[in-house]
């Protein structure tokens, strides 16, 4: 059997959860008996692209290949290249001839290919994997409200509308069944998180096409716990991720502000995390001050790549991950999980599925610098609670697991549709 799974980006070109999980999973069924597996993922400025055709490889392996694609409508999650991708992405297909295909998101491929695929492929099957929800919200997948910024807790044209009364609810109205039209050309959607499945199904997918699988991790050696002087304590704090408005960077850096300088002591929270010069110049601000205002309790060390987090978790001894949106399945809860770090999270959305409170980690309300300041004190506080929950850590799913459960669902709707054709034949 032979799958294809589709990206939105190459991890060798754009580091995210999406593309790692998506290529952990063409390596995995790879590896499997019986399977072949190849990798197309999109790519665009600043590389160049190719005069002739927008299929490039760039050095990657001969089982990987790149769409160049630069003309992506982000309201209706559809690409305004129609040509390239009918010319192109269609004779790509009829070359590869997978037995199915595994969509990542269709960011720069654009929705129409779905379409694609069925009209080339026939009958194949065809899984969308489900990362956030894009499909559900315009603002940016996000399902917080544009101007309050508070969390959406349904979707609706009339609710949309009022986020952005400029588009109206008819448009976002307009926007939902363009979306859903092709939806309906999906066999399964798979999401590593219950919480957003219950988000899709609310929506409208049908509950027999939702499927949970877990995002499988090649996690690397597993670092040592950090080695404590005689009575030192579990306190160094470490933030993994990218500083944009919606990971709960303000909220985190505030809360270690205000906690008591006789609890916090020579605690530390590392700041491992990029493109806060790409943000808004009014959230930089707020960030850089901050961080001023933290002063010696903070230390910013940049980007990081997954490479590193094996050495870096050597002088880690709690992760955080304060999202203020409902995230799915963070990769860093995975990561710290594999390196047995317990967690501290936002008690919301896939974070407090993921993170079992008083278990492998602990919760605080999310958006609330006080109740984390207060949930961190007494990490720092209580002597035998770092233990107790390292030892309720259980491993992440490794790739292997995930690709043997990918390929498990891939054959059940391979056999359904032969045992279709044989009953229409």
């Amino acid at each position: 059997m032979k799958a294809l799974v589709l990206s939105h980006a190459h991890p060798a070109f754009s580091i995210g959860g999406a593309q790692v999980a998506s290529y952990n999973l063409f390596t995995g069924l790879k590896n499997m008996p019986g399977w072949d597996a190849h990798y197309m993922a999109g790519i665009g400025p600043p590389v160049a692209r190719h005069a002739a055709t927008p299929l490039m490889s760039l050095g990657q392996a001969p089982d990987e290949t790149l769409f160049w694609t630069n003309d992506y409508d982000w309201f209706h999650l559809g690409s305004n290249g129609l040509d390239e991708l009918m010319l192109h992405f269609e004779r790509f297909l009829a070359d590869c001839r997978p037995d199915v295909v595994n969509f990542h998101h269709i960011m720069g491929f654009g929705i129409q290919a779905l379409h694609a695929t069925r009209r080339v492929l026939g009958d194949v099957p065809i899984v969308f994997t489900l990362h956030e929800y894009l499909p559900i919200c315009a603002h940016h997948g996000q399902m917080i409200k544009a101007r309050s910024h508070g969390l959406c807790l349904r979707a609706s044209a009339s609710d949309c509308g009022i986020c952005f009364p400029e588009i109206g609810a008819a448009a976002m109205k307009r926007r939902e069944l363009f979306i859903k039209a092709f939806f309906d050309r999906v066999d399964a959607f798979v999401s590593p998180s219950r919480f957003l499945l219950q988000r899709f199904e609310d929506w409208g997918l049908p509950r027999q096409k939702l499927v949970m699988i877990e995002n499988g991790l090649d996690g690397g050696a597993q670092a040592p716990a950090r080695v404590l002087a005689p009575g030192g304590r579990r306190n160094r704090f470490a933030y993994f991720g990218q500083l944009n408005p919606f990971k709960g960077i303000k909220v985190l850096v505030d809360a270690v502000t205000r906690i008591p300088e006789k609890t916090w002591g020579d605690s530390i929270l590392y700041i491992f995390g990029g493109n806060l010069e790409h943000q808004p110049a009014e959230f930089q601000q707020q960030v850089k001050e901050l961080f001023r205002l933290a002063g010696r309790r903070l230390r910013f060390m940049g980007s990081y790549k997954s490479a590193d987090l094996p050495h870096l978790m050597r002088e880690v001894d709690w992760t955080i991950v304060p999202s203020t949106w409902w995230e799915n399945a963070p990769v860093v809860i995975q990561e710290a999980f594999h390196h047995r770090r317990p967690i501290i999270a936002s008690d919301i959305g896939g974070m407090a599925e993921k993170v079992r409170d008083g278990i492998d980690g602990l919760h605080f309300r999310a958006s609330n610098p006080e109740s984390l300041a207060e949930t961190m004190a007494r990490a720092i506080s209580d002597p035998l609670l770092w233990d107790r929950l390292r030892s309720g850590i259980e491993p992440p799913t490794d790739t292997a697991t995930a690709a043997n459960l990918h390929a498990d669902l891939f054959l059940r709707l391979i056999e359904r549709q032969g045992s279709r054709e044989a009953r229409h034949g």
